[in-house]
């Protein structure tokens, strides 16, 4: 069990920027969480947080009731940018979420090939990245997460790169991957669709500094239909909390001029 409990975070520069604000959730073991809100409200300062890369001002984050103090193993973040090694075949960069185990070379080997079929690039494992898609290579980096065996599973907006059809084929194959692993997964997206698809729990943040503005808990039968009434309805109400914070951060934005925020108020 994931807890985070009032933390915030707080950045000291020459001014002090706080970014997030007594954030407070618990996820249960092989719970989908997604994490929505406007740009720059700090979802990716959560993540960090998450894995142990920074710490929090404030309060504390609990994994199975021991705190997160560094990043380990047991919580592995995913990036935007795939972070492959380009020197390594798709085999050898998924094998090397074993090479600090003791497992047999025959054992490794056949994890690899598990995960490999598994994430549906079997056939592609002698090829190196700069030959894939991006869709493929992400697809190799969440194999080479997943057979590290974390607990947590962290994804920073890992599909905003990839074109609509290819971002679509790409949350329709998590999911089969996840319902296969069940990890805890923490999944940060600017897609509301992509959220709601996904998700058991989305929480939404506000504007900087980021609070949780509304939880929603997403009990749709699996796959999820987007043309569905249930699935619009809550794509709606998120769509409206989410323009009154933006509006809230273009009211507090010193670059953005009077005539600018109205224009951009009145286009939402």
């Amino acid at each position: 069990m994931l807890n985070i409990e009032n933390v915030s975070k707080i950045f000291e520069e020459k001014n002090s920027h706080q970014v997030l604000e007594n954030i407070s959730m618990t996820m249960k073991e092989g719970e989908f969480a997604c994490v929505l809100g406007p740009s720059g409200c700090g979802k990716s300062v959560f993540l960090y947080l998450l894995a142990g890369f920074l710490k929090p001002t404030q309060g504390k984050i609990l994994l199975d009731e021991k705190p997160i103090e560094k990043p380990t193993t047991e919580r592995i973040l995913i990036f935007q940018d795939y972070t492959l090694f380009p020197w390594r075949t798709v085999y050898e960069n998924i094998l090397f979420g074993l090479e600090k185990t003791d497992l047999a070379p025959e054992q490794k080997n056949e994890l690899v090939l598990k995960y490999l079929d598994m994430v549906g690039l079997k056939k592609f494992k002698d090829w190196h990245p700069h030959t894939l898609s991006g869709g493929m290579k992400q697809r190799a980096a969440i194999a080479r997460a997943l057979i590290s065996n974390p607990k947590v599973l962290l994804m920073d907006e890992p599909f905003s790169a990839l074109d609509p059809e290819y971002r679509k084929y790409m949350r329709q194959s998590l999911e089969k991957i996840w319902q296969k692993n069940p990890k805890t997964v923490v999944f940060v997206t600017h897609s509301i669709n992509e959220a709601i698809y996904l998700a058991d729990t989305i929480y939404l943040f506000s504007s900087l500094p980021a609070k949780i503005k509304n939880v929603y808990r997403v009990d749709l039968p699996r796959p999820r239909d987007p043309r569905s009434e249930e699935f619009l309805a809550i794509s709606r109400d998120i769509e409206t909390q989410i323009s009154e914070e933006f509006n809230k951060m273009l009211e507090h934005d010193p670059f953005v001029d009077q005539a600018l925020k109205n224009i951009l108020k009145n286009s939402i």
